[in-house]
């Protein structure tokens, strides 16, 4: 796959964490509007940019990508944001806890998307990546980097180490305790760039981790440039796939479907163990209690079908409680993993919700097996953690 370094939009060293932003789809308005409030800096003002207009201001408004760029300007103009005057590599370290990762910062070619080099694991929604697509389009720029993986590379991995002995660019521990640390590899006439340029070049195929909507956007946005300059290359930082972290994908469901809950615990019991552990398990919180549910993996079933969200999806969710479509059902939601079990039961202990499952992680070999057979994993399979803040770098493509 081809990759290249670029000439980075960034904070000054002084404005990184002040800038440093969680990525705009995992907040929603309020949330946003709460995570900047006193803070001007904050990357949510371009990502987000509803937060600063009137309420009820859609997020996908002209008047929000209109006030996305002017965000955006004003960072720049302040010198909060300062563009490099050479293309280079980066390297970005997270800490959460014990778990640390750290990934290539680079421009990555949507080609490699479109011909199947860059693989995915999710379909993309078209109002999303319409969205998405407008971003790019007012803003000139790729404004959140993509979580991309690849099977380890040794020589890469080699490269990176080096480049950490340096000073950092950045070295912060964000609010919610998460270490974020970024140093400079490489210019792009320098011998390590040329090599990791040439490393990148021989990987047969790398996978889309989190940012499939981003991915599709950048490759519509190259596609209608003709591929031309900066717009045939987006912005993403790529991890080798051992140092990943996968957490769970939760499920939230409103209402039993016209079910009592004792009529909806027989129809549970026709399909799964109810109050034990098994082969494959997760659990259900109902009437204010954890309930174990377990099942066997059937026999021949393909490596979508066997998955944990796959067998609760055709064996409970749809015939049970009526959700046919995950994607587009709005009796369902989704939590990631990252917020424990305790502000799971919440969402049904408030009577928001009937009941909720709490699922075992895939694994990133589950994940990269099922796109390199060319499958779709079901929706919100994976929650990886932790999250690339936005902010950091941007990717100008004037």
């Amino acid at each position: 796959m081809k990759i290249k370094p670029f000439a980075a939009v960034r904070p000054n060293a002084e404005d990184a964490a002040s800038v440093a932003s969680v990525p705009y789809d995992v907040v929603d308005t309020a949330e946003a509007k709460a995570l900047a409030a006193g803070n001007p800096k904050s990357f949510l003002h371009v990502s987000r940019p509803e937060i600063d207009l009137p309420e009820g201001t859609g997020c996908s408004s002209p008047e929000a990508y209109a006030q996305a760029r002017r965000a955006l300007d004003a960072l720049m103009a302040d010198g909060t944001l300062v563009k490099e005057n050479e293309a280079k590599f980066y390297a970005y370290r997270q800490k959460m806890g014990g778990h640390s990762q750290t990934g290539i910062v680079a421009v990555f070619d949507t080609r490699d998307y479109l011909d199947g080099v860059l693989k995915q694991h999710e379909k993309t929604r078209k109002d999303k990546e319409d969205d998405r697509t407008r971003h790019i389009e007012i803003l000139n720029a790729h404004t959140g980097p993509a979580f991309l993986t690849y099977r380890d590379v040794p020589g890469i991995d080699r490269i990176v180490a080096a480049a950490c002995e340096k000073a950092p660019l950045y070295d912060f521990i964000a609010p919610d305790g998460i270490a974020h640390t970024v140093w400079e590899i490489a210019t792009g006439a320098d011998a390590a760039a040329i090599e990791l340029e040439a490393l990148f070049d021989s990987i047969p195929v790398a996978y889309i981790a989190d940012g499939h909507h981003r991915s599709a956007a950048a490759s519509r946005y190259a596609r209608e440039r003709d591929f031309t300059g900066e717009s045939r290359y987006y912005l993403a930082v790529a991890f080798p796939a051992s140092q990943l972290k996968i957490l769970a994908y939760n499920r939230l469901v409103k209402d039993l479907n016209g079910l009592s809950e004792d009529e909806f615990l027989a129809r549970v019991a026709e399909n799964f163990t109810v109050g034990a552990k098994g082969e494959r398990n997760c659990r259900m919180y109902l009437r204010g209690r954890w309930i174990d549910l377990s099942w066997s993996i059937p026999s021949g079933a393909d490596v979508v079908s066997s998955l944990d969200v796959s067998y609760l999806q055709d064996k409970l969710l749809a015939p049970v409680l009526g959700v046919g479509d995950p994607r587009t059902d709005e009796r369902i939601s989704f939590m990631g993993g990252i917020r424990g079990d305790a502000e799971l039961a919440s969402k049904v202990d408030s009577g928001e919700n009937a009941v909720a499952f709490a699922m075992e992680p895939v694994t990133v070999e589950e994940m990269m097996s099922i796109a390199d057979a060319g499958a779709i994993m079901p929706p919100k399979s994976t929650w990886f953690e932790p999250k690339l803040r936005s902010g950091l770098f941007v990717h100008a493509l004037d």
